[in-house]
């Protein structure tokens, strides 16, 4: 095989909060060659990272502290070097988390805070449509009413980065909804993450790491 069709090389960070194996397995599937790790040189040379993410909000970013995962992301967006979260490992981008009226930091790769979700039944468990913007290219083919796979009891409610440079390009931000609006996903550069489960999320899942896959 050529240099030019070998498998994308992508790390599935492993800090200890994350369904890391069915992140691999989804990976695999849809052609990455994926290892699963926390060493610093293989998660910074990889072609794309993916960190997920599952629990509380200050227990993801203490594990993530200690596998070194802040410096890691930090260093590879500034190089744009693709990064994807997954779950609490999108929420974790944020400014700030607030789980039983209890503030933690995030990673402050995007301004705003993820509270508590307002909805009738909490945890928002199960599938549910989005919606994308028309040029998305997370979302490339796959159907307006295709449906995800959610697990998550807190969201971010509110987009608060502004464009202050006609340089800038504004981000892609997909929404849903349970109970209220919520964002879904982000493209933004280098950085992308969904709320949802991709590797859950069946075809429409798999999908979205392709397209991911196709940017490395």
């Amino acid at each position: 095989m050529s240099a030019s069709t070998s498998p994308k090389k992508v790390v599935v960070f492993d800090y200890g909060f994350g369904n890391v194996r069915s992140a691999e397995r989804a990976l695999a599937r849809v052609g990455a060659d994926v290892e699963i790790t926390r060493d610093y040189d293989t998660a910074m040379n990889a072609d794309g990272l993916l960190v997920p993410g599952v629990g509380a909000f200050s227990a993801c970013m203490d594990g993530l502290r200690k596998a070194r995962g802040e410096w890691i992301i930090d260093r590879r967006l500034s190089g744009g070097r693709p990064v994807m979260g997954i779950c609490v490992g999108m929420q974790i981008l944020f400014a700030r988390g607030i789980e039983h009226g209890m503030e933690s930091e995030g990673l402050d790769e995007w301004p705003g805070t993820v509270g508590p979700l307002k909805a009738p039944i909490v945890p928002h468990m199960g599938w549910n449509t989005v919606d994308a913007p028309a040029d998305s290219r997370l979302f490339a083919g796959v159907d307006a009413d295709a449906r995800f796979y959610f697990v998550h009891s807190y969201a971010v409610h509110e987009w608060e980065l502004e464009i202050t440079s006609a340089a800038m390009r504004a981000p892609r931000i997909t929404w849903a909804t349970h109970g209220e609006p919520f964002v879904a996903a982000v493209e933004n550069g280098a950085l992308w993450a969904t709320q949802f489960h991709p590797e859950k999320s069946g075809d429409a899942g798999a999908q979205l790491l392709t397209n991911w896959i196709e940017t490395l």
